[in-house]
């Protein structure tokens, strides 16, 4: 019989505490031998709790205990979690965690830690909530090269702009209507500035290359100036919006980063609606590999980190080695291509082709000119749009276009 911890029984640890519970016979059967939950950390009082007589308020009682083999930490933010994911560690425990926050910080440091110790840190959990990713990434694909990787990370962001397209609200009132569903939190910036997605990315890239961006240096973006006339142009001409995170490897460059997109129908990650998440790998050998799923919430969070944890029981899981990207990674986000959607006011058609002779004209409503440059660098981009700001046009709205 192997014996774990939970730390913090939030939405995600009863999620975890549940599952143990409710498919016990599963587990044991997969395992070849039981998995029992022995504690359960938190400072709250919870009398109710069917773990009750699980709680601990200190950390010291699991530390101190040879039997719990693997410690649950499901706490969030840094502090205190990196400390006891230390010292768990630092005690010859294996741990996993769907603390994305954490994961992105120390990541390098923490895995480091698990590999000199002999134990392990998994972090399935952290990305795509139920989807499993990071273990194919390091496992089943582990023969290639991840040459890019594009994914929705984000689901209340991914709810709003398809609240956005589906019911034409506007992003005020389909923020509002996702936290009244639960899908938001009180102060959602996290997640509707792009923070969210940006660590998630930085996980995933790090899986796929050994290198973990700084987030500091990941240009990050988030859907607050998206409006209801973009998600109009963009479904007019056959594209969607999406908060997407890429790392994609160039010639002259790796580039992470988070933005909304413009994406084409045609591709995959275009019907991923609603909370769900939709995350593509591309690999030099294997071609496009596609992970969809729930990306969030208590039931599919806790799948995730329980299939880390039984990973660890039964012996088959896979250590990472991180290091941590130096000063100039990820590339300077100015040599970034791609295309880009500019709404402009105050500017005819013809300055704008003159500065960009296969630029696609979308349209115009009388006020503003739907412009599509060709791919172009972000340091072009600027350039160009100090040019035409000289011709007295004015910014109304910028996304990028997926080009993949």
């Amino acid at each position: 019989m192997k014996q774990i911890a939970v730390l913090g029984l939030g939405v995600v640890g009863r999620g975890v505490a549940d599952l143990f519970r409710e498919n016990a016979a599963t587990v044991a059967a997969r395992c070849g031998e039981e998995v029992v939950l022995k504690y359960a950390l938190d400072i709250r009082d919870m009398p109710d709790s069917p773990y009750a007589n699980l709680l601990v308020r200190s950390i010291d009682p699991i530390l101190a205990d040879p039997e719990v083999s693997v410690v649950a930490e499901v706490m969030g933010g840094l502090h205190p979690a990196y400390e006891y994911t230390r010292a768990c560690l630092d005690a010859g425990k294996s741990v996993v965690t769907s603390n994305k926050e954490l994961v992105a910080t120390y990541g390098v440091e923490l895995l480091a830690l698990a590999r000199e110790k002999g134990v392990y840190y998994l972090f399935e959990a952290s990305t795509g909530g139920a989807i499993p990713v990071i273990a194919p990434i390091v496992r089943d694909l582990a023969a290639n090269e991840v040459t890019g990787i594009s994914g929705i990370l984000n689901g209340t962001t991914n709810y709003i702009l398809t609240r956005m397209f589906r019911a034409g609200a506007s992003f005020e009132a389909a923020l509002t209507e996702a936290q009244q569903k639960g899908y938001a939190e009180r102060n959602p910036a996290a997640d509707i500035e792009g923070i969210d997605a940006c660590r998630k990315i930085c996980i995933l890239s790090a899986s796929a290359t050994g290198i973990l961006p700084d987030p500091a240096r990941v240009h990050t973006e988030g859907i607050t100036a998206i409006r209801q006339k973009d998600v109009r142009i963009a479904e007019k001409n056959g594209y969607t919006l999406k908060l997407l995170g890429k790392m994609e490897k160039k010639p002259w460059g790796t580039f992470v980063l988070v933005s909304p997109f413009f994406v084409k129908r045609t591709d995959p990650l275009s019907s991923v609606e609603d909370v769900f998440n939709g995350i593509k790998v591309s690999c030099n050998y294997a071609g496009e590999v596609m992970f969809y799923g729930r990306g969030a919430g208590s039931h599919p969070t806790a799948s995730a980190v329980a299939a880390d944890i039984v990973s660890v029981v039964r012996g088959d899981a896979k250590r990472q080695t991180w290091t941590l990207g130096e000063e100039d990674y990820p590339t300077d986000f100015r040599l970034y291509r791609t295309r880009h959607y500019l709404a402009l006011s105050g500017v005819e058609q013809n300055a704008v082709t003159v500065i960009w002779e296969d630029a696609e004209i979308l349209g115009s409503d009388g006020e503003e000119l739907a412009v599509l440059t060709p791919e172009i660098s972000e340091q072009e981009l600027e350039d160009s749009l100090a040019r035409l700001s000289s011709l007295g046009a004015r910014l109304q709205s910028h996304i990028r276009v997926s080009v993949e």
